[in-house]
């Protein structure tokens, strides 16, 4: 739609903006050299996120579509999902940075773990998820009452004195879930272009606050983007195999950008 539209090229002038502007501080307090290699990192992680963040906007359009989820609910889930989103961000960025700084060697498990989710996307790349024999909702569905019916935006209500979960507490658990499993190949990712802390949390927030209007301009276009997963699965192992062939790290680069 054209409303999602705007928002998406309103993220993503922020974006530009934000790089814009820390290019001209870092440039007034560290140098020009620092200033462009700064950007550059943050430019390449936000863009490394939003090319995964597109895949994911399927896999967000395959359970909204099994679960029958309204419109008018499919944006409140969606608001929810960037929120928990972010705070997932950010633990797993603090964890990773402290981790690369502390072990180097991970550096390089990070790097095999993105070839072999390459290698897997690759594999399955032409595979569609079967939402009903999803771990997760098959553990929900045997282990609690939900009901059959929405109550708007009620996660449970109570029938007849009985606790019951609504389809809309099940939907919001697959959506994190699912993003939890993306933020698994994403970040890594970014930690390839740089583990500086401040520049990996930007790049992946202003990718992450495009993510819900990038749904509804993009969710009735999947035929369109039917190789979408063979080029990210070649994305992913090329930066796998870029990381495995570093040379050893020192140090982490943890400058405060």
């Amino acid at each position: 739609s054209r409303k999602a539209l705007c928002w998406v090229l309103a993220w993503t002038a922020l974006a530009l903006l934000f790089g814009v502007l820390l290019w001209w501080f870092l440039d007034a307090t560290l140098g020009r050299a620092v200033a462009h290699r700064k950007v550059l990192e943050f430019f390449t992680g936000y863009l490394i996120e939003l090319s995964l963040s597109v895949d994911n906007m399927f896999v967000f359009s395959l359970i909204f579509g099994y679960f029958a989820v309204p419109l008018e609910l499919q944006r409140r889930v969606l608001l929810y999902g960037v929120l928990g989103a972010i705070v997932m961000r950010v633990s797993m960025i603090l964890a990773g940075v402290w981790l690369l700084s502390q072990f180097s060697w991970l550096f390089y498990a990070l790097g095999g773990l993105l070839v072999v989710t390459g290698g897997r996307m690759l594999a399955k790349a032409d595979y569609e998820p079967d939402i009903a024999r999803n771990p997760l909702v098959r553990f929900l569905r045997s282990s609690m009452r939900i009901t059959k019916e929405y109550h708007g935006e009620s996660f449970f209500v109570r029938i007849g004195g009985l606790p019951y979960a609504t389809p809309m507490f099940v939907v919001l658990l697959m959506i994190e879930a699912s993003d939890a499993v993306f933020a698994v190949d994403s970040i890594p990712a970014i930690f390839a272009v740089t583990t500086d802390p401040f520049l990996v949390f930007t790049s992946n927030i202003f990718a992450i606050m495009g993510l819900r209007a990038m749904y509804f301009l993009l969710a009735d276009m999947r035929e369109r983007f039917r190789y979408l997963k063979h080029g990210l699965a070649a994305v992913l192992i090329i930066i796998g195999g870029k990381m495995l062939a570093a040379p050893p790290r020192k140090k982490a680069d943890n400058g405060h950008g």
